[in-house]
């Protein structure tokens, strides 16, 4: 299995730090509203890749925190009127309950900033009194100077940071790069106690002290959205390193962000919509097979009509697993013609796909060609080659968290030109077997798709209501 590492700037071989075990961090919300469909994408790709990597027998240890105290919270607090851990703790739930919407598995755990303050005080205070941090005025501050390497993952030089940078209102910083780890509160503001004085962890640290205290000082993948590289991932490097004395993550991976007119979305941009505004126009499993249908590193335009597309391809995932399920109840046949080396063929190039950086657009074209395959078999079908196929399309669904059944929150199904052949031919053998009840049942489905069937002498003839 390879990875593409964004630190090296090539795909890897996975060597985890203990065989058999992954232990993975991903960034997760500042929550002060709820999420939008580019955080979705995020929360799916990662959720993906973990469910794969379960898949090859790796023990999984996911970390994935949220930041429930931050400007942009603090403002919102007091703008509805609300306690910031109020407004906190409300959209903590609110985003919990999108990622169920969007059968995104919850994290081994979900650390929140204000949870962990001892352990972040404790790591600023080892970077003070390692020469790697200093204060002044109730602030403290990493020195950038003193950082090895400052700038490898971004491979942005600390001369062209330093010269660019603008003109600093806070003066107490030492150097234009500099990054804040302990802020002191402004009057009505939350606070803690530490050995600078009444205040509040910046945001970068927080991710580093969870890393440390949940994963240890060594970790095998960190992730995050790709607009998180710099300064939020370049820091937390530089402040771990410089704590730990080791290396921080073997592999940085990192999600293409959503695009609207070829543009970031993003709530500061204003041209966002929340992931509950699109699921009202799309059920949730659509949005998850858009989500999930591109490879993770490459960036995503987001429209109604690219996801219509994508609803029209997962109503042929759906429709294949309707007519399984069918004949594995109604088939005559039980003589089970061998289709293991076909299948085989398709669940290999599946996992090829999957583990080559997880190409899951590559996966989910394996899916489509064993569904294709699969809808050949349907008009002769045994109930065991039913079974056995319906079995390993829910096997490959449910590695992208696809759900392929048909009682999910999916609207009117359209049958494509090769689903309607594959149900004609599989009523043609019904007739055929004198089995007119289920020759009746295919044409009332196909009816109720806006399939109409005329039956001639030069054979069946259908065309779209």
């Amino acid at each position: 299995m390879k990875i593409y590492n964004t630190l090296t700037g090539k795909k890897e071989p996975l060597t985890p730090i203990n065989p058999g075990q992954i232990k993975m961090y991903t960034c997760g919300q500042t929550v002060y509203n709820d999420i939008h469909i580019g955080n979705a994408r995020f929360y799916v790709a990662f959720d993906a890749i973990r469910r794969y990597l379960e898949y090859k027998d790796y023990e999984v240890i996911y970390i994935q925190n949220f930041t429930d105290i931050e400007d942009k919270i603090i403002q919102r607090a007091a703008d509805e009127g609300c306690a910031t851990h109020e407004l906190a703790e409300k959209y903590i739930q609110r985003t919990l309950e999108d990622l169920d919407s969007l059968h995104v598995r919850h994290a081994t755990i979900h650390p929140k900033a204000t949870g962990e303050i001892p352990e972040i005080i404790a790591m600023i205070k080892r970077l003070v009194q390692g020469g790697h941090a200093y204060h002044k005025n109730g602030s403290v501050y990493f020195n950038t100077a003193n950082a090895q390497g400052y700038g490898k993952l971004s491979r942005k030089k600390i001369e062209d940071l330093i010269s660019g940078a603008r003109v600093e209102v806070d003066t107490d910083k030492q150097n234009a790069t500099d990054f804040v780890l302990w802020k002191p509160a402004k009057p009505g503001e939350p606070y803690w106690e530490s050995p600078w004085g009444q205040g509040r962890p910046g945001w970068h640290i927080e991710c580093s002290a969870m890393a440390l205290k949940y994963l240890g000082e060594e970790i095998d993948i960190h992730g995050g959205a790709s607009d998180l590289i710099f300064p939020h991932h370049e820091n937390e490097i530089a402040q771990s390193e410089a704590a730990n004395g080791k290396n921080f993550a073997r592999y940085w991976m990192h999600c293409g962000i959503l695009t609207v007119n070829h543009k970031k979305m993003g709530k500061s941009a204003g041209n966002f919509q929340t992931l509950r505004e699109v699921a009202q126009r799309f059920p949730y499993d659509v949005i998850r097979f858009y989500l999930v249908s591109g490879h993770y590193r490459a960036p995503m335009e987001f429209t109604d009509e690219v996801i219509e597309a994508a609803k029209q391809g997962l109503n042929r995932i759906k429709n294949c697993h309707r007519n399984l399920t069918h004949a594995e109840k109604t088939a005559q046949s039980s003589t089970r013609t061998p289709i293991q080396q076909e299948v085989n063929q398709y669940i290999q190039a599946f996992e090829t796909a999957m583990e080559d950086d997880f190409n899951a657009a590559d996966a989910v074209t394996a899916i489509y060609e064993l569904v294709t395959f699969t809808n050949k078999q349907i008009p002769t079908i045994s109930k065991e080659n039913a079974q056995y196929l319906r079995e390993k399309l829910e096997l490959l669904c449910g590695l992208l968290g696809i759900v392929a059944d048909t009682d999910t929150d999916t609207d009117t199904v359209t049958l494509t030109d090769e689903e309607v052949e594959a149900l004609i031919a599989a009523r043609t053998a019904a007739r055929i077997a004198k089995n007119f009840a289920e020759s009746d049942r295919i044409r009332d489905e196909l009816a109720s798709k806006g399939i109409i069937l005329e039956d001639t002498r030069g054979g069946v003839r259908w065309h779209r209501a």
